[in-house]
């Protein structure tokens, strides 16, 4: 037997949970442990999201203890694939705990590695939960549950130092603030413009990719960090994104209500600091909103 075929041979057959996804977050390969516990059918490929959504609306596969599931992978998709390596805890309907290690290419390729660890002290289980949600508290924004300021300017400085899953260094930075949105409150209450920050993240959150990194950085300010890609491909991903937003009605009380919003974008140059990519994404977004807002301006 080929040491490949002994390979597969024992991936299928360990205790471990293995799997495999793709660089749109696409299971690939489950091993039968992994299978078995997310509850995933021999041959099926389906996104990570949909597969959790699915799992917590059955009640089984892991603990998700927010009353919202579109908030809590919100915040999940914010963390996952941003960094090399990640690994945590993750504690199950069926009463296992879990170590999970994620393992991310520069491609976007995921390597899923997760071993029981049910036995350890329950103490001990106790004192790392509360390590990792107090990670997440100050990792995510508290109203979108995407990521917040402190977490996205990480994730520019892990790019532009190296340790970021892309080794390359580049990519392109862009900053969203929504247009008149002071007027929104005024109009519909602060309650009705939080309803219309969560629906900006929500929705730019379905048009890009998962190594993207984006966040809530201040108010109505928002930041994307797309690491290996052009100016070109960048600009594509906004337009969509605009597309996108121009089909959003999200008051309930007032069908006819859209928004807009304003957008600034920069390339990353070699030698960038985060502060000087960041200040020309923020003059390009000024030069939009001088123009008339609603639209995007590129930095010089």
């Amino acid at each position: 037997m080929q040491i490949a075929d002994k390979l597969a041979e024992l991936r299928e057959e360990s205790a471990a949970l293995i799997a495999v996804y793709d660089a749109q977050d696409r299971l690939r390969y489950a091993n039968a442990a992994f299978r078995k516990t997310y509850f995933v059918q021999p041959g099926e490929t389906p996104l990570w999201s949909d597969l959790w959504r699915r799992n917590w609306e059955a009640g089984r596969g892991a603990i998700i203890a927010h009353p919202d599931i579109d908030a809590w992978l919100a915040s999940a998709i914010s963390r996952r694939g941003k960094v090399p390596r990640r690994s945590f805890e993750s504690d199950l309907v069926d009463g296992r705990w879990l170590w999970i290690v994620e393992t991310v290419q520069p491609d976007g390729w995921m390597l899923f590695i997760a071993t029981d660890i049910t036995e350890l002290r329950r103490d001990e289980r106790e004192l790392r939960q509360l390590r990792d949600l107090a990670t997440r508290a100050s990792e995510t924004d508290e109203l979108t549950d995407i990521s917040n300021r402190r977490h996205m300017w990480a994730l520019l400085e892990n790019l532009l130092g190296g340790t970021h899953p892309s080794t390359k260094r580049q990519g392109c930075l862009c900053l969203f603030d929504l247009d008149l949105f002071k007027q929104i409150n005024d109009r519909f209450g602060h309650q009705a413009g939080d309803t219309v920050l969560v629906d900006f993240a929500r929705t730019v959150q379905g048009s890009i990719r998962l190594r993207d990194g984006f966040g809530r950085i201040g108010g109505e300010e928002f930041m994307l960090l797309m690491p290996d890609t052009s100016i070109l491909h960048a600009k594509k991903i906004v337009d969509r994104i605009f597309a996108a937003i121009h089909e959003r009605r999200p008051l309930p009380d007032a069908q006819d209500f859209a928004y807009t919003f304003s957008a600034g974008l920069a390339e990353i140059k070699a030698g960038d600091t985060p502060q000087a990519v960041y200040s020309r994404a923020d003059q390009a977004l000024y030069q939009a909103k001088h123009e008339g807002r609603d639209r995007l301006a590129l930095a010089a």
